[in-house]
């Protein structure tokens, strides 16, 4: 959940260490730090609660040079936030450093060893107890005593240390949280996630489980797990680094909103061929003998990745007529699932999600197949499934995800209609229609994004309100659970999203003249349904917003509210549908004074448990 860089080369490293956390506040901003070897050959560290620009204000006045250092932002899970507890930790002597992203699950008995032993904690964190342990097996070889030291640790970690004894090298591991080792010319680099290099370098090297790596200016040395020199695979990122950056957007959150268009076009660019009625998906080649003996598809995942999936197990059930079924990560890797003749797809913008990566390696076990459905090229997810669709959206820096979402909804379409052609278990006519339908998509978003200000308008009106009530059916149930959790996550406003048809079933007894409706009702098959709910809210005293289909003058009519979606096929509706939920949540918080990038209590990515 945390960030990490380090660097080792010929530039000042607290100058690209901040920098590079800058790209990763998003993994957590309750405190921050940066620690190097000095010109003097001491370790000097400057730690700051809160953001990050506590810190760099106090690198303005108390600088930091050096040629190789480690840097950290903090997402608490042991000890409050405090500069005590906030990375760097050094052990008693301040010659070994350590920044820590994890859980180090047995941390308690090590602590409670070593302070028998004579060791004197100053933080309540986990990560101390770590670099304790490295200097009671030091001696004289960093790399040495890290190994040592990890035979006796139990958890989750990617760790980075320093040795001013040994100040020409930076030591890392990890098992269950990612880092990544950025290559450049007499320098190199680590961290957690790929924006924080991007400025440096495009050349990045992904650890493996079990991992650990001596890191100098002009060499890279890779042990694996049972600690043999091995070589890991040198991959060229693509993205931009100007994708980062806010590109003259007020929040990243907004920016990423408004690249829809262009993602959605990339996720399916080269994958679709409407005037052929052609769908080929490169990284998945799961042929119609494989699809044919399935007697079930899993789709796993964890929050706005589920929600996604709850509009896959539709998509795939309709189309190719295999049955579906979705569970959260956090659930299903506690189970014993049926994996007989099945195949598990998990879900998730990082590919590094704790408890998803769980669930893949719970399938890998019981010897069933897996496709990973992933943003982030080179993530443990991407790498550790059987088969991988990458999402092509860049970097996702705010924290609510937006473009990610949208996304995983195309790559989910695409792969339903790849399926159905496979299995012919739809016309070549309607699979054409499909394809042509999806292939417009980037060009209504792109419309419709154009009329943002008229959600703003609407925005305005109530952001007074403490509570939402999100209602929608069939695909679009999934877009009310997505919406609810993108004004919960940002704006802090409690809203619920709900099955329209479930209101006699308890909610109804909300709605009143304080409780706003949010009803999705694009036109489709259950529109008729939708107008009932929406009287049926009125009834009450509900004050509806309406997101439907453009001249829809029947909602207009029976609403209060109307923002208006270009008109769509009902099964890609759910991609139009929620871009106007995540603008009204985006615009609540904003007039609330919310960070909206960074919102309380939350991280980009959930690499603990």
């Amino acid at each position: 959940m945390c960030g990490i860089v380090g660097y080792i080369g010929e530039e000042n490293a607290a100058d690209i260490i901040y920098k590079g956390l800058e790209r990763l506040e998003y993994r957590g901003y309750d405190s921050a730090g940066i620690a190097l070897v000095s010109q003097s050959g001491e370790v000097e560290i400057r730690r700051s609660v809160g953001k990050l620009n506590r810190l760099g204000a106090n690198l303005v006045k108390n600088p930091l040079v050096g040629k190789v250092g480690i840097g950290h932002t903090r997402w608490a899970t042991h000890g409050k936030p405090s500069e005590e507890n906030a990375h760097p930790h050094t052990d008693e002597t301040k010659s070994i450093v350590i920044v820590h992203n994890g859980i180090i699950e047995n941390y308690a008995e090590l602590k409670n060893m070593l302070q028998k032993e004579g060791v004197t904690f100053k933080s309540e964190t986990d990560t101390e107890a770590v670099v304790h342990l490295i200097k009671k097996y030091y001696k004289g070889n960093l790399l040495q005593a890290v190994q040592t030291a990890l035979k006796e640790i139990k958890g989750s970690y990617a760790l980075v240390i320093i040795d001013k004894n040994n100040p020409d090298r930076i030591v890392c591991a990890r098992l269950d949280a990612p880092l990544i080792i950025g290559i450049g010319e007499n320098e190199n680099f680590i961290a957690s996630d790929i924006p924080a290099l991007l400025p440096y370098t495009r050349k990045m090297m992904f650890l493996e489980n079990g991992d650990i790596a001596e890191i100098t200016k002009d060499k890279i040395s890779v042990l694996d797990k049972k600690n043999n020199p091995c070589e890991r695979e040198i991959k060229t990122i693509l993205w931009d680094a100007v994708q980062a950056e806010k590109g003259g957007y007020k929040h990243f959150m907004l920016k990423e909103i408004f690249e829809q268009p262009r993602t959605i076009e990339d996720t399916f660019k080269g994958r679709i061929y409407p005037e052929e009625g052609r769908v080929y998906i490169e990284e998945a080649k799961l042929e119609a003998d494989f699809l044919n003996k399935l007697s079930k598809v899993y789709i796993v995942a964890c929050g706005t990745s589920y929600y996604a999936g709850l509009v896959g197990k539709i998509l795939i059930e309709n189309f190719a007529r295999i049955p579906a079924e979705v569970d959260t990560a956090s659930e299903f890797r506690y189970r014993d699932p049926i994996c007989d003749n099945s195949l598990i797809i998990v879900i998730s913008q990082s590919g590094e999600t704790a408890d998803t990566l769980a669930a893949l390696r719970l399938a890998k076990e019981k010897g069933c197949p897996t496709l990973a459905v992933c943003n982030a090229v080179g993530s443990s997810l991407s790498r550790e499934a059987h088969h991988v669709i990458y999402t092509h959206c860049g970097p996702e820096i705010g924290v609510a995800s937006t473009k990610a979402f949208t996304g995983q909804l195309t790559a989910l379409y695409v792969l339903a209609l790849d399926w159905a052609a496979k299995k012919e278990s739809m016309s070549k006519e309607m699979l054409k229609k499909y394809l042509k339908e999806l292939w417009e998509i980037p060009l209504k978003v792109s419309e419709f994004l154009k009329k943002a200000d008229s959600v703003q308008e609407i925005a305005k009106i109530f952001t007074n309100k403490r509570d939402f009530l999100y209602l929608g059916r069939n695909v679009n149930y999934p877009v009310a659970l997505e919406g609810a959790l993108k004004l919960k996550e940002i704006s802090y406003i409690h809203a619920e999203g709900y099955p329209a048809g479930e209101m006699k079933h308890g909610p109804i007894a909300l709605i009143d003249e304080r409780m706003p409706v949010v009803a999705i009702a694009p036109k489709g098959k259950v529109y008729e349904k939708m107008l009932s709910n929406i009287e049926e809210a009125k009834a009450r005293g509900g004050t509806v917003i309406a997101v439907v289909s453009e001249k829809d003058e029947i909602i207009k009519q029976k609403s209060d509210y109307q923002i208006f979606i270009p008109e769509t096929d009902e099964y890609l509706s759910p991609i139009m549908a929620v871009i106007p939920l995540q603008l009204l949540a985006y615009y609540i918080a904003v007039i609330l004074g919310c960070d909206v990038d960074q919102p309380r209590n939350l991280a980009k990515s959930v690499t603990v448990e």
